[in-house]
């Protein structure tokens, strides 16, 4: 997702020029929309036209409309999203008032604007639209001499840097040329790795190439990260997987490594919810679910992990909706974590 303009005021009225770049993308748009807002995006009009001798005919215009939001639809397997309400500003085809339904398009700008952005929607807009938030998984992909770091969602591969260097062949009863520049080359990969990687926002890192360099770059990486202690990379070294490639070109990551990587976007929230199952089975005291027993805890400081399903913010009810948006928003004043789970997910259809 692009964010094209925002103007935002201080009474948090205002609205966002967006554009949809990938089919997740309309996801979290069907999360942004709520009845009320008005959205302003270009759409196929069917009109009627009369000619001179008096015969009538129709045919379809794209034109750009601004509708009062009544109807949200969203389907999730043809991540296709249609938005019906009424026209705010008439024009040539469509009158004041009148019904239309636009359905959203990749790669074509939207406007929305709404009375009121709370926090919930801003955290979405800044999740669509920073492509380093929702990459949980990093890899390396490597050869000699050719190393591509990349960030991965479950929709794009994300090169963050490409690393070159030339690495001589090895002479005849002399090594020391080859093994310099190969010292060279892994120590650049590493820089690449510590500048270009979150690590608190990254689950895994795969290091794959074909042969052992990955396997030596690996101890390379870990004999590196003691002798300078560097503790980023010594804590995180259990996120570290080898996997095989056919070449260290970032397209070479095939197969189940990919499905492996989707399904890992979602294992921090699973664990959560696995973790809350365990202590309402074993310590039922520091278990609370339901609205009413949770908001009680949060005004006595008593939240840690809060899971939170991102349906609670489709609520049409503008009260009830407000009302979780306060719950969140006290809970991250106070310290507390906050796991909103996509009910899309396996870990979101599970009921708290």
């Amino acid at each position: 997702m692009k964010l094209l303009h925002k103007d935002i005021e201080k009474d948090n009225a205002g609205q966002v020029t967006l554009m949809p770049e990938e089919a997740e993308d309309m996801w979290h748009t069907y999360n942004l929309l709520q009845v009320g807002d008005s959205l302003r995006a270009s759409t196929i009009r069917k009109v009627q036209t009369e000619s001179t001798t008096g015969s009538v005919g129709s045919s379809r215009v794209r034109t750009t409309l601004t509708l009062c939001v009544e109807t949200i639809d969203f389907d999730s397997q043809a991540c296709q999203l249609r938005v019906k309400g009424t026209n705010l500003e008439e024009n040539q085809y469509v009158k004041m008032g009148a019904y239309h339904t636009i359905e959203l398009e990749l790669n074509r700008k939207f406007t929305l604007a709404k009375k009121s952005w709370d926090s919930i929607v801003l955290d979405r807009i800044e999740q669509a639209c920073d492509a380093t938030q929702k990459a949980d998984v990093a890899a390396v992909v490597m050869q000699e001499g050719l190393a591509n770091v990349v960030l991965v969602t479950p929709a794009m591969t994300l090169l963050r840097a490409k690393v070159e260097v030339t690495i001589p062949r090895k002479r005849r009863g002399s090594c020391t040329q080859h093994e310099k520049a190969l010292e060279r080359f892994y120590e650049a990969v590493m820089q690449a790795i510590l500048r270009h990687i979150n690590f608190d926002v990254v689950k895994c890192i795969l290091v794959a190439s074909p042969g052992f360099v990955k396997d030596q770059f690996i101890t390379y990486l870990y004999k590196e990260a003691v002798r300078q202690d560097n503790k980023i990379l010594l804590e995180n070294r259990p996120k570290f997987m080898l996997v095989h490639s056919s070449s260290g070109h970032k397209y070479s990551l095939k197969g189940y490594y990919l499905a492996f990587i989707y399904h890992l976007q979602a294992a921090g929230e699973v664990k959560a919810l696995e973790d809350f199952y365990k202590m309402l089975q074993h310590e039922p005291d520091r278990a609370f679910y339901g609205v009413a027993h949770v908001e009680k805890a949060a005004d006595a400081l008593a939240i840690d992990t809060l899971l939170i399903s991102d349906k609670l913010f489709r609520h049409q009810d503008v009260p009830t909706r407000s009302r979780y948006v306060r719950l969140v928003d006290n809970v991250r004043d106070n310290g507390g974590n906050v796991r909103i789970f996509s009910s899309l997910h396996v870990s979101g259809e599970r009921k708290l």
